[in-house]
């Protein structure tokens, strides 16, 4: 469903808009007297945050050495620094 709203009644009635939007809807921002579109209000998804695929296997669980810092070399590796092949 697509709402239309000019920009003083979007000033006006802002926070309504705003819950229109979060439930799917789409807002139209119109200019002048010919209601010239110029915004569109529409809710932004939420970023899902992923997860490794092993973390989800039972009984998984990581080892102390996970945390530890990575060796410098290892470091510098992971950085592209003083490796040619990645040059």
């Amino acid at each position: 469903m697509t709402t239309t709203a000019t920009i003083f009644e979007a000033k006006t009635n802002f926070s309504e808009l705003v819950k229109k939007a979060q439930k799917g809807e789409e807002i139209i921002i119109t200019s002048g007297r010919g209601k010239t579109p110029v915004a569109k209000l529409v809710a932004i998804e939420p970023v899902k945050k992923k997860r490794l695929g092993v973390m989800c296997t039972p009984g998984f669980e990581l080892g102390e050495a996970f945390w530890e810092d990575l060796p410098e070399e290892e470091l510098r590796l992971w950085n592209c620094e003083g490796d040619d092949d990645f040059a």
